[in-house]
């Protein structure tokens, strides 16, 4: 199909599959990457991602085995696609930008945008102007440097991140946006696994996640809840089947069946390509929207009652008297809970939950995985808090195959946070960022994601800078997004590819094209690697291999680096001009100011880098009471009137973030459209609605404001009753942007409370 055209609509279901991968995935991976580029820059690609010399895949972070054992092809379908896609041999000029006004790419679909091919030039919509121009980097950034040293203060301008960015770039980003004076470093973990670091800090006192590769692999039981790793992560199939072939158990806990999570053939090996492959859930828990909690709090209830019966055989008291504190409160409280609210939040009969409960007194180590579908809720944070009470009771911290596991579905998002970009990093770092560059870092919190958009269109804020990513398509309700974005004097994207971010854009606007992770990057220096950070707290190199897309690429750390060098001058005293020529430069500041990361350059040019130290698996808790905290957590379902559904927003299997690659969702069996809402058919029924009816979709909230997702078809679907399902990001219109997660701020993605209207307009 022509790149100048979409995909036209043309609906069609079929059963969902019950298994992912194997042959299949292959053949999607290899036809999408010969799609986008040649054989020769595929194989390039394809041989050298995720391994020991390569590059990481900017896709998802779950980690690679160690060096010696990683398959020739350490890659999954869907990071194949991304790395091709960023790979491709199309590319956008001037003369595309002479021939596309800003309005008709506004027009134009997000494939449509990211299809035309990678940015190779600076270009720069100035005020009043239909069209981007071409712009030298000079002038681009000294436009930018002026408008920032314009401001009346400091925090008027938001400094955006994506989890694709590096270690290295992302440490220069947060010292120059606090050596400018702001703290106002939104990022993509607003949008998604905010609510993990504050439940995980407020409960174990570190915001990450405990566990290791090798923990999943010799795990006596996982939970996998609010995840699909068949779309989302595929690399974690095959550890979740080398669990099962050390003799591990699954549970499953989800709204959806998931083809990945009932069976996965492993396309590396002979029983995935001609064999039936590996059974992973051993039990799927079918639980309604929002419920997690509820099965939680019915697992420790479960739990404290068991001991009751037998004393001294289930809690591991040992470890609760030594490192916990709160047990009693939380104990008190956790047998307050009732069966009756327990079993109407999960719909689930209370023989399942039992049944969830004998695989968990039959464990002896047991690791909670969770993603979105736990996070993106109003009591996400308390959902979270919840599932390290349970963990804790049995011991199930800090010790072989046990602890935590929040699975990032972005690339570097750890490690970005790591480096400092928050906008509530504690006064330890910032102390030590102020005292290894001679400035006085600001203190006072800044915007996250949500509360930059509030400031945008307050008029607090009126220049945005985003590194990476896709803001206006990530970020909850589209309508007010597109106004902020609009209301700024000025907006800036340091990217690789088109995006609706380019489209929707303040009064002046520049798209600043940069490196991609497979390219090589050429310094002053020489030849020059990134660091990133997976899910799991290892650190290791990452070197491009390819030509860059064009002669006019700068790297986002020499983009960052000219640009702090015109708006701060010399002072502070940064020596910005050598961080651009040798990255090594910075890392060794990173070593100096971030913790874990002494003799960097010595330590990550180690095959396989090294893996930062986890106090918790040190029985050190970083909490107030220098001990891991039981806390009660009072129960909370989603209420949903009568007649309406709880929505969920979701990726289809061939999509990355924000970016469709085609408009089928094969595991699903939902093919040829994205406008298409999941309802279970008993819903469906008592809705009055038929399956392939045109519906609108719109959204209730408390500020009165009519929030419409227009012309969808209802596919009738296997759902939890009470839910529904449906894609971002067509379905971000729909979150307020109030409607955010307690303590957290999350947007609430995952329980969007809608009602089904007949459509107004046939699609």
């Amino acid at each position: 199909m022509s790149t100048d055209e979409d995909p036209s609509d043309d609906l069609k279901v079929t059963p969902p599959k019950t298994w992912a991968t194997g042959v299949p995935a292959v053949t999607h991976a290899l036809e999408y990457s010969l799609s986008q580029t040649s054989p020769r820059r595929t194989a390039l690609t394809l041989l050298n991602i995720n391994q020991v010399k390569g590059f990481d895949c900017p896709g998802c972070a779950w980690p690679e085995p160690k060096p010696g054992q990683r398959h020739l092809n350490e890659y999954c379908e869907n990071g194949a696609k991304h790395i091709n896609d960023e790979a491709t041999s199309r590319r956008i000029t001037a003369d595309f930008f002479r021939e596309h006004s800003i309005e008709d790419l506004d027009d134009k679909s997000d494939y449509w945008l990211n299809q035309q091919g990678r940015l190779t030039e600076p270009m720069v919509k100035r005020p009043g102007a239909t069209h981007y121009e071409p712009i030298g980097w000079d002038e681009a950034l000294s436009l930018l440097a002026n408008e920032l040293r314009a401001l009346d203060s400091p925090d008027e301008a938001l400094f955006y991140v994506s989890g694709r960015l590096n270690n290295e770039a992302a440490f220069l980003l947060q010292l120059f946006a606090r050596a400018y004076g702001t703290n106002n470093l939104p990022d993509c973990s607003n949008l998604c696994h905010e609510s993990s670091g504050r439940g995980l800090g407020q409960s174990l006192g570190i915001g990450k996640g405990s566990v290791s590769l090798d923990d999943i692999h010799h795990s006596d039981l996982i939970f996998v809840v609010g995840q699909n790793p068949g779309t989302n992560h595929p690399r974690m199939l095959s550890s979740l089947e080398e669990t099962k072939r050390n003799g591990g158990q699954i549970v499953a806990v989800n709204t959806l069946p998931e083809a990945g999570l009932m069976r996965f053939k492993h396309p590396q090996k002979a029983r995935g390509v001609i064999g039936r492959g590996t059974p992973i859930a051993d039990q799927f828990v079918h639980i309604r929207a929002g419920g997690d909690l509820a099965l939680f709090q019915a697992l420790n209830k479960l739990l404290l009652e068991a001991e009751d019966a037998a004393p001294g055989t289930v809690l591991d008291h040992a470890w609760i008297d030594t490192h916990s504190t709160g047990f009693h409160e939380f104990a008190e409280h956790a047998r307050t809970i009732s069966w009756s609210d327990i079993l109407t939040a999960t719909g689930l009969t209370r023989e399942e939950i039992e049944q969830v409960h004998e695989r968990v007194l039959a464990s002896r180590s047991a690791i909670v995985c969770w993603a979105m579908g736990v996070t993106q809720h109003k009591h996400g944070v308390a959902t979270i808090r919840e599932i390290v009470n349970f963990l804790m009771l049995r011991g199930n911290i800090g010790k072989p195959g046990a602890g935590v596991c929040p699975v990032r579905g972005h690339s570097n998002v750890q490690g970005d946070r790591t480096m400092g970009v928050w906008e509530q990093m504690p006064q330890s770092f910032l102390d030590a960022l102020g005292r290894e560059f001679g400035f006085t870092a600001p203190a006072h919190h800044g915007y996250d994601a949500v509360r930059g958009i509030r400031a945008m269109l307050d008029g607090d804020a009126k220049v945005f800078l985003g590194v990476a990513g896709n803001f206006v398509r990530a970020s909850p309700d589209s309508a007010a997004t597109e106004r902020a974005m609009r209301g700024c004097r000025l907006t800036a994207h340091i990217s690789t590819k088109l995006n609706r971010s380019h489209t929707v854009c303040g009064e002046t606007a520049l798209i600043l094209p940069t490196l991609g992770r497979s390219d090589r990057d050429v310094q002053a220096g020489g030849e020059q690697f990134v660091t990133v950070e997976d899910s799991m707290s290892d650190v290791h190199a990452s070197r491009g291999k390819l030509p860059p897309a064009s002669p006019w690429l700068l790297s986002e750390v020499a983009i960052i680096a000219r640009l702090a060098r015109r708006t701060l001058g010399a002072t502070p005293d940064i020596p910005w001009e050598q961080f651009e020529g040798d990255y090594g430069t910075v890392r060794d500041r990173i070593a100096r100011v971030v913790p874990g990361f002494d003799n960097f350059n010595e330590r990550v040019s180690r095959p396989g880098g090294f893996h930062l130290p986890n106090p918790v698996n040190h029985g050190t808790f970083r909490t107030p009471t220098g001990k891991a905290t039981f806390t009660c957590n009072a129960f909370e379902m989603p209420l949903v009137p009568e007649g309406h559904l709880l929505l969920q927003s979701l990726r289809s299997h061939d999509q990355w973030n924000t970016v469709p690659y085609s408009l089928n969702d094969r595991y699903r069996g939902v093919l040829g459209a994205r406008r298409v809402v999941m309802v279970n058919p008993e819903d469906l029924a008592e809705l009055g609605i038929a399956d392939r009816d045109q519906v609108d979709l719109v959204s209730v909230w408390h500020d009165g404001v009519e929030r419409r997702a227009k012309n969808f078809t209802v596919v009738s679907y296997p759902a939890s009753r009470g839910s529904a399902a449906a894609y971002y990001p067509e379905t971000n219109v729909l979150v307020p942007l109030d409607s955010v997660a307690d303590a957290s701020n999350c947007p609430t993605s995952k329980g969007v409370v809608v009602r089904l209207e007949p459509a107004a307009v046939t699609a």
